[in-house]
Parts: C-alpha cells; structure tokens; sequence
C-alpha cells in the first residue's frame, strides 16, 4: 500500500516536472503568430515580441540581424513594450507563421500616432529584407491607406516562420502596439472605428454650439469658457487619436509634434476658469480662487517654456493631474457648502479624473490593465460623460438663477401692489383736499376778480411811465455812446502823451489780446500780402490774429517781422518800453525801466539799446511822425 502510494507520487512529481520543464521552454521561446483566415486580427504581446535597444541609433538592419546582435534580442515581459529613452532607437522582432496558403491580404497596424519614425523591414521569399518607412514624420499623403494609424502591407505567398525587424524612433515615449489584421478586417473595424470618432466629434460640436448660443443668449462669460475648453479637448482628442494630422494639417508633420500639448494647454486653463465662473469660487471660496489664478499662471509659464526651450517638454502631460485635482477638489468644497449644481460638476469631474488615472496606469504598464478598445478609448467616454454631467450643472445653475429670478418677479409684483395701494390712499386724501382748497379759493376769486381790476388801472399808468422812461433810457443811451467815444479818445490821447504811466497804458492794451489787436490793425493797415508767394488771400491761422495763405499754406503771426519776435518780455509791457523810449526820444535809463515796468534792468538795457538802434537807423522817418511814431518801430526790425 505504502509502496503504491510512493510509486504514485513519483509519477505525479515526474509529471509536473515534465510540465513545468515544458512551459519554461515554450515561455523562453518567441511564439510565432500564425495567418489563419478565421482570425479577423491579432494584437502581439508578451513574448510573441523581441526587443533590442540601440544606444548608438546608427545599426543598420544587416548588423541587426547579423548572429553578434540577433542574439541579443530579448523576450517581452509586459502586454505591450514602451520606448523611454528619446535619443536611441528601438529595434522589436516579431515572428508570423505562412503556414496555410490564405485568401485574406494581411497587414500590419501601429497604434501610436506619435511616433516619429517607424522602419519596418520585411522578408522576401529570397530571405532579404524590404524596407518601408512611416511614421508622424513623414507626410500623411505618403499612407498606404489614408487612415490615422500607420499600415504596412506583408506578403502573404510567403512560406514558414518569418522575421519581421522594426525599428522606432521617437521625440516621446511611445506604446509599441503591433496589430496583424486581414485586410477585410480592418476595412470593417476603420468604418467603424469612424463611425464612432463621429459620433464623438459631433457630440463635441454640438455642446459647443450649444454652450455659445448660451453665450449669446444670456451673456455669462463661463459659456465661452466652456466653448472653448470643449473645443480644446475636441482638437486634443483629435490630436491623439490622428483625425486632426489626416484632416486638419496633413502637410506639417512638424507641427503635430506638438500640436496635443498646444490643445492641453488650453484645455487646462479654460477648464479653470470655466471652473471658477459656473462655481463662484471668488464668492464662496477666496482662497481656492487666488490658487486657481496661481495654477494658471504657472501652466501658462511653463507653456511658454514648452514652446520657447523645448518643446518635448509638452511630453510631462502628468502635470494636468494638478489643474484637474484642483478643479475636483474646489467642486467638492463648493458642493459642502451648499451649492447643489457643483453636485453634478463634481460626479463629471469625477469621470475625468478616473479616464486621466486609467490613462496614467496604461503608461506604467500595469499589467492587470490590459490594452483593448475600452482602455484605450477611455478618456475619450469620460470625456463625454464629463460634458454631459456639465450640462446638467449649467442647467441646474440657470434652474436655480431662474427661481430666484422668478421669486424676486413676485416679491416686487408684491410690492407693486402694495404701491399701488398707498398709491390709491393717497390720491384719496389728496382728492379731498383739493375740493376743500377748490373751495376756498372760489371763495378768494371774488376778492381777487376786484383786485384785478384796481391792478389793471394801475397797469395802464404804469405802461405809460414806462414808455416814457424807454424814449429816457433811448437817449441816455445815445449820450453814453457819445461820452465812451469821447473818453476812449481822450484816454487814447492821454496814453500817448509823455508823462502817462503803464497802469494808464494798460487801460488801452490790457492784456494779449488787445495788443494782439492793436499789432495786427497796425501790421495789415494797407492789406495782407503773403510774403513766401504774394497772394492777398488768407484766412485766419493757429495763433490768434495770425493770417495763412490760402495759396502755399504760409502761417504769418501778428509778432512776425516785428520788433516784439522773439522777445521774452510780456507784451504789453514791451509795447509800453517802445513807446517809453520813443516819447523821451530813448533819453530813458534802463534802470527807470526796470523800475517802472518790473522787469530786471539787464532786459530792459538790451531791449532799450535795440530800440535805440532802430531809432537812430529810423531817424528821418520818425523826425516828423508825431505822436504815432512809436508804430513804427513796432513794425521795423533790423539785425543786431
């Protein structure tokens, strides 16, 4: 019995040993993928890849799979292999199976839209390689199929394992997913595919369309937020799956290179403050408003650094995890105090963030995740689901703003009502009092009726004195005419005599104006006549009394080729130092000058000394000028 059971167990021990021996060589191996026409398509995993780094990035495929480094390929540990380092290139194995003839054209499919550069080289049936070249480098129109992944067609009359080398190079991380799908297969899964990034788009446009229509309907900025954050992730979204390289700039490969960190950028900072508007953060919460202004700040510098340093930099898209947690967090402080719309923008947030985590875990190759339709378009469901409950947050907002519009709409038909109550009183009371005032004053028209009368005697009498007093008035009138022209005479007289003083002097020439006056009835006596052109046409020009050609445009002032240009001295008090000189026929000291004018007597000397030059060299002209002389040395000047 003991010896049976003995017997078993070594059985059972050789069995497992044989077992496990078994799968340890099938697991070191690289497994093959076979065609087989029943499988529409297969995602290569695992060790169905070899990988090999190339430091140099310099190898050409003959040294790849030349013996020395052929056997330094190494099995694939992970679903999918990732690329990390930026300056070397990746070189990846695969095996496929000819071996049934198949009456499906095969080909194979990369994922990642972001690769830089791909180099696949294929085997012939002369066991050489044929080398093809894709990647996001290369301009679209250069596709084999004009679909957003990058395809390459193998041969399918080929026979037995066969060796496939690619080789990647990339400015950022890239997922090595490496599909083999029948050509059948991919046409179904491309429409498809389409077919739902339609869907996607459309539902995209129409929030947008709709939140802008908002915009011009009730005039709350956080509607154009929300346009535009919508837009942003759309042309991000379209960014990463390859619609926007195929559709919007399939001639720029060097602008998709970035373009996604460009749509983030804006993504993150409309979000914000689509985020602070439709919550009231700077109401209700202070302090997350300052933050949220600082974390835009810094996304906005450090965008500028992406763009102005180095652009690969776009590549760290972890750090949205901040405005995205900030954004989270202030939904559910705002929501704990009492604001029910952030209910609905903190479960669509919510969405996001698990969309961003499963993103995060698919780039850490956590193996429990799996690649698939579902993770790989996960982002793009919460996306959705983030708009839609953002919706409903708007709506429940308006909802709310629309009950308290509607209760302040009754509150004051309310109060107009009890307007109008008191409004009823008081006419009442203002009714009465005007029949008991009526009432007086019927009884005061009799008194004033005889009142009128003796007024309208009176008014008659005082017609007739007051017509009198106008054919008065008319002759004060005339004599005081008669009497001003005869004191400004008088006075005009005086002012030119000898012994008049510059208070008397004043009274004729004021101020600016006056002597502005008196210079340009003084200047233009005999007419106006341009002194660039000769035309006697002007009109009137910048400074006061000045005349402009109305030929050549010539802007003459009153003080031009005049004695008082250039003369710092007020000019009153310069006409009044001419005429001083003059009268005492330049006897005058400077030091008098000075005194009577209040002026420093070394202006007054070298203004005096001027006058003096120009009476000496006008001798015989003002020997018998009376007493208007002193008008022309006003008007002549000669050189010092």
């Amino acid at each position: 019995m003991i010896l049976n059971i003995i017997k078993s167990s070594v059985k059972i021990l050789l069995a497992v040993t044989i077992l496990f021996l078994t799968t340890t060589l099938t697991v070191c191996a690289q497994k093959s993928v076979t065609l087989n026409d029943t499988i529409g398509q297969h995602i290569f995993s695992y060790n169905e890849i070899e990988s090999f780094e190339d430091k140099s990035g310099k190898l050409t495929i003959d040294q790849v799979a030349s013996p020395p480094i052929d056997s330094k390929f190494s099995l694939n540990t992970i679903y999918t292999p990732k690329t990390t380092d930026l300056h070397a290139a990746y070189w990846y194995r695969i095996k496929i199976n000819h071996a049934y003839p198949t009456k499906n054209d095969w080909i194979l499919e990369f994922f990642d839209q972001t690769i830089d550069d791909i180099q696949i080289y294929s085997p012939d049936r002369n066991n050489k390689y044929v080398a093809a070249y894709l990647g996001s480098n290369h301009p679209f129109i250069q596709r084999l199929f004009q679909h957003k992944n990058f395809t390459l067609n193998i041969n399918s009359n080929l026979y037995g394992d066969k060796a496939y080398y690619i080789c990647l190079k990339s400015h950022q991380p890239a997922n090595v997913i490496i599909v083999l799908r029948s050509v059948s297969w991919f046409i179904h899964y491309a429409l498809d595919e389409y077919f739902f990034f339609g869907i996607f788009y459309g539902m995209l446009l129409v929030f947008a369309l709709y939140n802008l229509m908002m915009f011009f309907a009730i005039r709350q900025i956080q509607y154009l937020y929300y346009v535009m954050y919508n837009l942003s992730i759309g042309l991000y979204e379209m960014c990463a799956d390859g619609i926007a390289y195929q559709y919007i700039w399939p001639n720029s490969p060097i602008w998709n290179q970035y373009a996604y960190g460009v749509a983030l950028f804006f993504a993150s900072v409309f979000g914000m403050l689509f985020t602070r508007s439709l919550l009231f953060v700077k109401a209700k919460a202070p302090k997350l408003n300052r933050l949220i202004w600082y974390v835009i700040a810094l996304r906005s510098i450090f965008f500028v650094l992406c763009l102005t340093v180095n652009t690969n930099w776009f590549n760290y898209r972890i750090i949205e995890i901040v405005p995205l947690l900030l954004a989270c967090y202030t939904g559910y402080y705002v929501l704990s105090k009492g604001y029910w719309p952030a209910r609905f923008f903190v479960v669509g947030y919510s969405f996001l963030f698990i969309g961003f985590i499963i993103k995060v875990l698919i780039t850490f190759d956590v193996a429990w995740l799996p690649f698939g339709p579902v993770t790989h378009y996960s982002l793009s469901f919460c996306f959705i689901m983030e708009m839609l409950f953002i919706s409903f947050a708007i709506a429940e907002k308006v909802r709310i703003l629309k009950k308290k519009k509607d209760y302040a709409q009754r509150r004051m038909i309310r109060q107009m009502k009890k307007n109008e109550e008191l409004k009823d009183n008081i006419n009442r009371k203002l009714e009465e009092q005007v029949r008991e005032r009526t009432k007086e004053l019927v009884e005061k028209s009799t008194v004033i009726e005889d009142q009128n009368d003796e007024l309208k005697s009176v008014n008659l009498l005082l017609k007739e004195q007051a017509e009198e007093i106008s054919r008065i008035n008319v002759l004060l009138e005339k004599d005081n005419i008669t009497l001003h022209t005869n004191i400004e005479k008088v006075t005009h007289d005086r002012v030119m005599s000898t012994d008049v003083d510059f208070e008397e002097f004043s009274r004729i020439y004021p101020d600016r104006e006056a002597c502005f006056k008196f210079l340009s009835d003084l200047k233009w006596d005999n007419g106006y006549a341009c002194r660039k052109c000769g035309n006697v046409n002007y009109s009137n020009g910048h400074l006061p009394y000045s005349r402009r050609c109305s030929k050549c445009g010539y802007d003459e002032s009153v003080i031009a080729y005049t004695i008082l240009q250039n003369t710092r001295i007020p000019i009153n008090k310069a006409l009044y130092i001419i005429f001083l000189m003059y009268s005492t026929k330049g006897k005058i000291s400077s030091h008098k000058l000075s005194e009577i004018v209040d002026i420093r007597q070394s202006t007054c000397w070298v203004y005096s000394t001027r006058i003096k030059k120009l009476m000496e060299y006008k001798k015989k002209e003002l020997r018998n000028a009376g007493s208007q002389g002193w008008g022309k040395l006003v008007l002549e000047i000669i050189d010092d």
